[in-house]
């Protein structure tokens, strides 16, 4: 063996792992053929982020652009080879594949074996066949523009398409923003994906939902078009999903079974269909966001190579999510219309949220589902306030701060705490978490000021 561990890919889930390992005392090696950072850094978040705030800062197009491309600069000197071997980590220049079940090789040559392997090589953006002639931007491309163009059609409406029409829209690009879906954020609350549509019309994103599009094709001047929703412009933007990264791996020399899409297939401890082979991130599709990346790489390192007994399971209910939009959107665990009929729902609109009142930002809502503690059986609204609210089971909020008021909302569900204990915690005023505060008192007691509290319903439509 000529190390302890093996981590295949750089993004979030590989430095993680490559971290934790180094931690933990383990001989490390961080093999990768892109650059120490992956998706995140340089095509992801840092990227589309920096776009969003300049955008809302008021910044023209190409100083936008400018600024995105300086902050992946600056952010990507914090994690080079030279860096990381500074901490420890044996750092691998080239794509390796599997020879066998502990052991790889790199396309160079260079052979690489250890008893704990951590698969972490991402994913790439899935574009439809056919877009060849029309040049598609994906989230790959699209911030190597040294420039806005003058239109946009953008194919996708989740998180990724939402956020990256808004921020062209406020640089001044005429956006239609195009989805076979009914609605923007399909896999989110209901009633968020109305805010944010709402928000994305004021800023004069043309919304065509329900669209499916069957065709497109190249006009003159390097222009397309999307039919059937006879669309025409200047550039086409493609964001509609993305493909773990998983070819010229050589799985199947390690028996790392796959499953649908391509994903390596994991356990709830993230370990694959080969003991002493986990796997982490974008290439599991079990959870695609940057922070679970980072949490996934710490626990499979924990748990490879030792006993099931040993093990710490992942859990994705624990993770929030969040969509950068303007209001922005932040969900964890259960949304209403999946919570069950034993569930309770606290929802406040921030109309009746003070800060969001004196910021003049009144968009949104929070909202907090609970549900019985285990044994109490079905909660009535008097059995609420006996039981401290219920045990909470997620939340959608709504609000400019959306992102950073769900943090406690987590805490609370990995601590497992009664709602009630939200409704404890004293809260500065006037401050955005303060709604939580307000929704969280509400379950605990039955009613609030302000406060509706009913049982969760299942929304026609899902």
């Amino acid at each position: 063996m000529t190390h302890d561990l093996l981590v295949l890919g750089a993004g979030a889930g590989g430095l993680s792992a490559a971290r934790a390992g180094v931690r933990a005392g383990l001989v490390t090696a961080l093999v990768t053929d892109g650059p120490i950072g992956g998706d995140c850094t340089f095509t992801g978040c840092v990227p589309s982020k920096t776009l969003l705030a300049a955008a809302a800062a008021g910044a023209t197009a190409k100083d936008a652009l400018v600024r995105v491309r300086a902050t992946v600069t600056r952010v990507a000197a914090t994690e080079t080879p030279d860096v990381l071997r500074g901490e420890g980590v044996d750092v691998v220049a080239g794509r390796a594949r599997f020879t066998g079940p502990r052991s790889v090789v790199t396309d160079d040559g260079r052979a690489l074996a250890a008893p704990r392997i951590v698969l972490a090589t991402g994913s790439s953006p899935q574009v439809p066949d056919g877009l060849a002639d029309v040049d598609p931007l994906t989230t790959d491309t699209v911030f190597d523009l040294d420039d806005a163009p003058g239109s946009l059609a953008v194919l996708g409406a989740g998180p990724a398409g939402c956020e990256l029409a808004q921020a062209f829209a406020r640089l001044g690009t005429a956006v239609t923003l195009l989805d076979r879906a009914e609605r923007v954020l399909p896999g989110l609350d209901a009633e968020a994906g109305e805010v944010v549509a709402d928000a994305l019309r004021r800023d004069g994103v043309d919304l065509r939902l329900g669209t499916a599009a069957s065709r497109v094709e190249a006009l003159p001047g390097g222009r397309v078009r999307v039919d059937p929703a006879g669309v025409d412009a200047d550039r086409l933007l493609v964001v509609t999903g993305r493909r773990p990264a998983t070819a010229g791996l050589d799985l199947h020399r390690a028996g790392v079974g796959v499953g649908a899409g391509g994903a390596v297939t994991v356990d709830h401890h993230l370990v694959t269909t080969t003991p002493g082979v986990a796997a982490v991130g974008d290439v599991t599709a079990v959870c695609p966001h940057t922070h679970a990346a980072d949490e996934m790489g710490r626990v499979a390192v924990r748990n490879v190579g030792r006993p099931g007994w040993r093990r710490r399971r992942f859990r994705v209910d624990l993770v929030p999510r969040v969509v950068f939009t303007d209001p922005e959107v932040a969900t964890i665990g259960l949304t209403e219309d999946r919570a069950g009929p034993d569930a309770w729902v606290a929802e406040i609109p921030m109309t009746a949220v003070d800060r969001a009142v004196t910021a003049g930002r009144e968009d949104g809502f929070v909202k907090l589902v609970a549900g019985p503690l285990p044994g109490t059986g079905r909660l009535t609204r008097d059995g609420l306030a006996r039981v401290g609210g219920g045990r909470l089971l997620g939340a959608t909020i709504v609000a400019e701060r959306a992102g950073e008021m769900i943090a406690e909302v987590a805490l609370a569900m990995r601590l497992g705490a009664l709602t009630g204990r939200l409704a404890q915690t004293v809260h500065a005023y006037p401050t955005w978490s303060l709604a939580v505060r307000q929704a969280a008192a509400a379950l605990a007691t039955g009613s609030g000021a302000g406060v509706t509290v009913r049982r969760a319903v299942r929304r026609a439509g899902r």
